[in-house]
């Protein structure tokens, strides 16, 4: 089966001996991540918590 890296859209075996699938490459792979770390990436809806909602009774000590 072939999937689209969804870094590059690189054609890729989806395979168990494929060590980055869905990714094409260690770079791809790290490409994505690094999107999600810099929050370029965003699941769409509003936040689950925000820090700035609670009181200092509130924070676990």
């Amino acid at each position: 089966m072939k999937v689209k890296c969804p870094t590059c859209n690189t054609d890729v075996s989806w395979t168990s001996d494929q060590q980055f699938r869905p990714f094409c490459s260690d770079r791809c792979q790290k490409i994505d991540f690094g999107d999600w770390a810099t929050e370029s990436f965003k699941i769409a809806g509003e936040t689950a918590l925000d820090e700035f909602e609670f009181d200092d009774e509130d924070k676990c000590s």
